[in-house]
């Protein structure tokens, strides 16, 4: 038996079947240890929109591990990387003036913005405001208050409760979020918690007109709205930099990971609005937010992340995932004459999922790609996921669909 226990896993399974083991990655593929080629069809874990092998973000790492490879940002303590990406990022939020609070990945942004929701609350005279709302279907991270605010029932079996003041509400009715508000009290609600595209969920895209509308509700009742961005940000979207900003809905809190680094290196970042902030930052406030990680501000991630967003302003990418969104839709969207196929959701930005009528197929599927060059995984409730890297060709795109195609075939003749 193995050593390594798997995340998000059946390990007997695993122990039974044996891993799938890769060992190499250049572009928009991954190769296995026997040498065979697949076409990378989540980007990873929705992270490397620059593609794999990018030999350009091994050489800002290695650099500065030779200069100072890491240090702590606490108190005054600060390294020139990490000030030179807070600044560059503050150029491109959401919401102009924003201040960054660095972490290691998505699940400790959602757990910052979390607290930090509550603080915030504490600092302006509101100590009572502790509740945090989510939605069904929504995934954000695996911490105690991301899971606790997720609408996956099934990731919080077994823990028993993980955070009181948590709770859910519809994923597709902004009259549900309004209810819950006046139900709970809206001076009893901190923040409000919002995947604009449901990811780990089942990639559901918004419903026409509801963003807006859950924001307005927000700020009818003054509750903070937090856009979980660690799936759409940093160009996944398509056409802008955040969805937070094609949809215009200037978020109070906007929490990042996965691209900041396009998976190079472990790295996530908290983007708080001047609201948030102001309390905070007074020179006479005398407030210290006891928060923070070894590695907030890491200055070899964040090398890495200001290289990497060097190759998505050279390359394009910003304007390759909105053309990515239509492929994705013309290429793809034709699976759902499958009988098999009940659904492909996607039309907002590069994202998708063909969802399986009868659930239980999506593993097998998933699987059965493989032996059509193919790597992707299942996720929702029967759904395999399309992310690629923010590099892939049309061309690329018509290569997935053939290999859905043959493997929904494949599965087809076992029924």
């Amino acid at each position: 038996m193995g050593a390594l226990w798997h995340p998000f896993s059946d390990m007997g399974a695993v122990e039974r079947d044996g891993e799938f083991v890769l060992t190499r990655g250049e572009g928009v593929r991954v190769y296995d240890a026997h040498g065979t080629e697949y076409l990378d069809a989540t980007a990873g874990l929705w992270f490397a929109m620059v593609g794999h092998g990018r030999t350009e973000l091994g050489a800002a790492a290695a650099e500065q591990i030779g200069t100072l490879a890491a240090y702590s940002t606490f108190g005054d303590y600060a390294v020139p990387p990490t000030i030179e990406l807070a600044e560059r990022l503050a150029t491109i939020a959401p919401v102009p003036d924003s201040k960054i609070f660095f972490t290691s990945g998505g699940s400790d942004s959602i757990d910052t913005a979390a607290k930090l929701a509550r603080r915030y609350w504490h600092e302006v005279g509101q100590p009572q405001r502790t509740v945090v709302l989510g939605r069904e279907k929504a995934y954000h991270g695996m911490h105690v208050a991301g899971t606790a605010l997720a609408g996956i029932p099934g990731n919080r079996e077994g823990y028993g409760e993980l955070m009181a003041d948590a709770s859910t509400v519809a994923w597709d009715d902004s009259a549900d979020l309004r209810k819950a508000i006046e139900l709970i009290g809206a001076d009893r609600v901190a923040a409000f918690f919002c995947e604009p595209v449901i990811g780990a969920g089942g990639v559901y895209p918004p419903p026409d007109g509801y963003l807006a509308e859950v924001r307005d509700i927000c700020r009818e009742y003054d509750v903070l709205f937090v856009a979980d961005e660690v799936v759409t940000g940093f160009a996944r979207i398509g056409g802008a930099w955040f969805a937070s900003t094609r949809f215009d809905l200037q978020p109070d809190l906007v929490t990042t990971a996965k691209g900041l680094t396009s998976g190079y290196l472990p790295m996530g970042a908290v983007f708080v609005a001047p609201r948030v902030s102001e309390p905070f930052f007074r020179p006479d406030a005398g407030v210290w937010w006891r928060h923070g990680y070894t590695y907030s501000g890491h200055p070899t991630a964040a090398a890495v992340a200001l290289a990497n967003l060097d190759l998505i302003e050279q390359e394009g990418l910003v304007d390759a995932a909105a053309r990515l969104e239509g492929s994705i839709a013309r290429i793809l969207g034709p699976l759902e004459e499958y009988p098999l196929v009940s659904e492909v959701r996607c039309g907002t930005g590069a994202l998708a999922a063909v969802q399986l009528s009868d659930p239980a197929l999506a593993g097998p599927l998933a699987k059965g790609l493989r032996n059509h060059g193919v790597a992707t995984r299942a996720v929702g409730a029967g759904a395999v996921q399309v992310s690629p890297a923010l590099t892939m060709t049309d061309d690329e795109v018509g290569e997935l669909a053939s290999g859905l195609r043959a493997a929904l075939d494949d599965l087809a003749a076992t029924q």
